[in-house]
């Protein structure tokens, strides 16, 4: 960071009186603080980093009081650095203001090999933390384990099940599989079959793996009862609305079977609860139904849910979730984004896959592709019937998709309201913008590749009404420009 970048960073804080998910302030006037670490772990464990600036005293509104003496200060804060496992690396930059100093260190983020990055004298489960907004919350020993699980490349979908045995599986589904599998493969064809299960994972030493158990047991939720899909009509926008009559859920289904069987019982239930309206074209005269929404987006992703869901032992007790609001569908599961990949990569890079086996036998039946088209084709289809683009949100320990109706997503512009009654804002965006951010998250937010086509196009309008606000007003390019809302 050049000593100009700190100074608008100073004037940020000035302005803002208000942390951020990639800056932390600290006092350091009467000594170094004694415990960094938890925002060391926090900042290491996430892509962006984060900047520590010391001098600045949030219980006092902010205030500048400078720091005690730079050279020992950073002395101190590379004795806590080197309490990490693995080290942080620091960057440090030290200032003067108004005849007081003033010194921030930026933590980089760790390659995703690294993490979790965690105070050594509480290990590993106990001295990891993410960054939730402007705090330091501990991780979960899921999220722990996700870093370990891609790390070390486990493969969960082909985790042996004890209780299960060759004997309760669907052998008409298993047989016709493992013809497919033969089909123009000679050498594979030559094995004896017992040789096949074990190859291609269908046994594992012996014993039935996961993967066969979803794919061809007749009740695989008799060994994962919430291995399933649950689905809900909500009568509004938001969980916990109720209707007329005081009701909860309009619809509400737990959907089993095997993973194929899932999938058909998931696009049943969408399409029982969908209105279908009659359009009649103007020049041609011909009739045509359509549903709320393409029934192959709501195929892709309640497809992709059920392929790259998190199938660990630490998720199979939770379901996939498909709930449908008056203005949406959300499809949730288990296990956020796996690996490298980030959410405004989807579909325009190759991921890693979490469950390869699943997968394949997947793509054997002919149930999917695997060519990665999941997401490109719930984009064109949601494009070709005039909806918004969807959104996709990499929560905690959860993966989220997002279909709006015509008309009704806020995010789309569409008939929507801000505090004034002023229509065709962006609420979601505002809302968003509520804790102060910068290009790039906006961009993620907004589902966009380009940064300059998604702050020009949707957020500059914005900060022209006075509705979104510029953190440096009258250095609008600056590389330190965080948009908000109040």
């Amino acid at each position: 960071m050049t000593t100009e970048e700190l100074y608008e960073k100073l004037e940020l804080l000035q302005n803002l009186k208000c942390e951020t998910s990639t800056l932390e302030v600290k006092s350091a006037g009467n000594g170094c603080p004694k415990r960094l670490y938890d925002t060391l772990s926090s900042f290491s464990n996430q892509d962006e980093g984060g900047i520590i600036i010391f001098g600045v005293d949030e219980s006092q509104n902010f205030k500048e009081l400078g720091v005690y003496n730079p050279q020992d200060l950073q002395k101190k804060i590379n004795e806590q650095c080197l309490q990490m496992e693995p080290a942080v690396r620091p960057l440090f930059t030290v200032v003067e203001k108004n005849n007081k100093v003033f010194l921030s260190a930026e933590i980089p983020g760790a390659d995703i090999t690294e993490r979790p990055v965690f105070y050594k004298g509480k290990g590993r489960l106990k001295g990891s933390f993410i960054r939730v907004g402007d705090s330091d919350e501990p991780m979960t020993e899921y999220e722990i384990y996700s870093y370990e699980a891609y790390r070390k490349k486990y493969q969960d979908d082909i985790r042996v099940i004890e209780r299960a045995t060759f004997a309760s599986l669907n052998q008409e589904q298993l047989a016709e599989y493992i013809d497919l599998l033969k089909k123009n493969k000679p050498h594979l064809a030559a094995l004896h079959e017992n040789e096949i299960y074990e190859l291609m994972s269908v046994k594992r030493n012996g014993g039935i793996t996961l993967s066969t158990v979803m794919n061809f047991s007749p009740y695989p939720q008799a060994y994962f009862p919430q291995l399933c899909i649950i689905a809900t009509v909500v009568p509004g926008t938001d969980m916990g609305d109720v209707g007329s009559q005081g009701e909860r859920f309009i619809d509400n289904q737990r959907i089993e079977g095997n993973i194929s069987e899932m999938l058909d019982g998931a696009i049943q239930f969408v399409n029982r609860n969908m209105r279908k309206k009659t359009i009649i074209d103007s020049e041609t005269g011909k009739r045509e139904d359509r549903t709320d929404y393409p029934i192959t987006a709501i195929r892709e992703a309640v497809l992709n849910a059920l392929v790259h869901r998190d199938y660990s032992i630490h998720t199979e007790g939770m379901p996939i979730q498909v709930v449908m609001y008056d203005d949406r569908i959300e499809i949730k599961s288990p296990g956020g984004l796996y690996g490298r990949i980030k959410v405004d990569q989807l579909g325009k890079v190759q991921p890693d896959t979490r469950n390869p086996v699943i997968a394949s036998e997947l793509e054997t039946l002919n149930i999917t592709e695997n060519r990665y088209s999941g997401i490109p084709t719930i984009r064109r289809t949601m494009k070709a019937y005039g909806l918004p683009q969807p959104k996709f949100l990499d929560e905690r320990g959860c993966f989220v998709v997002k279909l709006y109706k015509y008309g009704q997503n806020v995010t789309a512009m569409k008939n929507s309201s801000i505090e004034g009654g002023d229509k065709g804002e962006n609420n979601e965006l505002v809302l968003f913008c509520k804790t102060p951010r910068n290009r790039q998250e906006i961009c993620e937010f907004l589902g966009l590749r380009s940064v300059t086509y998604a702050i020009q196009t949707h957020v500059m309008p914005l900060v022209e009404r006075g509705i979104i606000k510029m953190t440096i007003p009258d250095k609008p390019k600056s590389p330190n420009q965080l948009f908000y809302s109040e």
